[in-house]
């Protein structure tokens, strides 16, 4: 029996790629306003106006400010629609970007979070973008490659492991958000 050879960076590109462009992403398109800043229960985490938040921090720059607290509180509240997203554009892609794949500087304290779902959307994409075409520009022998001290205690840890968690979260995430979208189509008055 032979061996066969498997084109991990293929397989790992696709696993999610596949499901962000054939399932989560498609879903997202037409996403309102109100549908990105529903509170489907009382004390969500949110995206807010400078000065309207009441977590223990409200991280960003700008006009809109993501509620954050460290360390986090336990049971951790509920989260909208925008604060998963800019959970995504930020700590998901946007600082891995920076650290793996030369993007911008970016980190939750010093973000321009987005007052629309369009906006948001907008943000995502581009993150998206930069994260699966440095994702594409590992080859096999990048994909063994060292963390590096941007991954803390997963410094040692090559980079194939920081793809298949990144993966994880986008699809995790990804499903939450169709979740509430689901929803808020079943519990908000249409007009």
């Amino acid at each position: 029996m032979s061996a066969i050879t498997v084109p991990w960076n293929t397989q790992l590109l696709e696993q999610l790629d596949w499901h962000w462009t054939n399932h989560v992403r498609p879903r997202w398109g037409g996403l309102t306003d109100d549908e990105y800043f529903w509170e489907p229960v009382a004390d969500c985490w949110n995206v807010r106006r400078v000065g309207e938040g009441s977590a223990a921090v409200q991280a960003g720059t700008g006009e809109w400010r993501c509620d954050y607290a460290y360390p986090e509180p336990d049971p951790a509240p509920v989260t909208t629609i925008a604060w998963r997203l800019a959970h995504l554009i930020v700590g998901v892609f946007g600082e891995r970007c920076r650290s793996h794949f030369g993007g911008p500087p970016i980190s939750y304290d010093d973000f321009a979070y987005a007052g629309s779902a369009v906006d948001a959307l907008e943000q995502l994409d581009a993150g998206y973008a930069r994260w699966i075409e440095g994702v594409r520009s590992l080859e096999e022998e990048g994909l063994r490659r060292e963390c590096g001290p941007a991954e803390g205690p997963f410094a040692e840890h090559p980079l194939s492991e920081l793809v298949l968690h990144i993966n994880r979260e986008a699809i995790h995430h990804g499903a939450e958000i169709l979740l509430l979208r689901d929803l808020y189509l079943r519990t908000t008055p249409r007009p």
